[in-house]
Formats: C-alpha cells, sequence, structure tokens
C-alpha cells in the first residue's frame, strides 16, 4: 500500500486528504471503513464533506459518502501467521 499523502492541518478544521484516496473495489472493506468512520461521527467527530452536505444525515449516510470520495484515510493490515505453523 502506498504511503499517505501528508493531511492538510488546521486546528478547527477536520483532516481531511490532500488528494482523494483511490474508490475501495472490495464492498466489504468498503462497508467495515464506512462503519468505523460512522462510528467516529457519532462520537462527535466533524464530517468531512464540509459544505457539499446538503442536509443533515445520519451518521452512516455521511461516512458512505466520505468513503466514496476518498475522504477516508485507512490501512489493511496483513495477517501474520500464527507460531508454530510453516509454510507449506
Amino acid at each position: 500500500m502506498d504511503e499517505p499523502k501528508p493531511l492538510e492541518q488546521d486546528d478547527d478544521t477536520p483532516q481531511i486528504p490532500a488528494e482523494p484516496l483511490a474508490p475501495i473495489e472490495s464492498r466489504f472493506l468498503f462497508v467495515d471503513v464506512a462503519a468505523l468512520r460512522a462510528k467516529q461521527l457519532r462520537r462527535g467527530a466533524r464530517p468531512r464533506l464540509g459544505d457539499q452536505a446538503l442536509a443533515p444525515h445520519k451518521a452512516e449516510r455521511v461516512a458512505m459518502e466520505e468513503v466514496k470520495r476518498g475522504l477516508v484515510y485507512y490501512d489493511v493490515l496483513v495477517a501474520k501467521p500464527a507460531q508454530g505453523e510453516t509454510e507449506a
């Protein structure tokens, strides 16, 4: 996975990637990333859509739109083999 670009950071505004990330191909990964972002939004994180949000929506809808537009950073961890397992 490529290294993420530095974030545009300001004290009052949410951290938004300088360039949108590549779209997520896997629908399962999309759901996982959006669910974690929705959890952040429900706990008080600011939406990254800015002025583009026309009307208030549920946190899940906002999270899905943010992920679709590439405004959410995510990282896929590679599973390590269990100790004692050998490669065949």
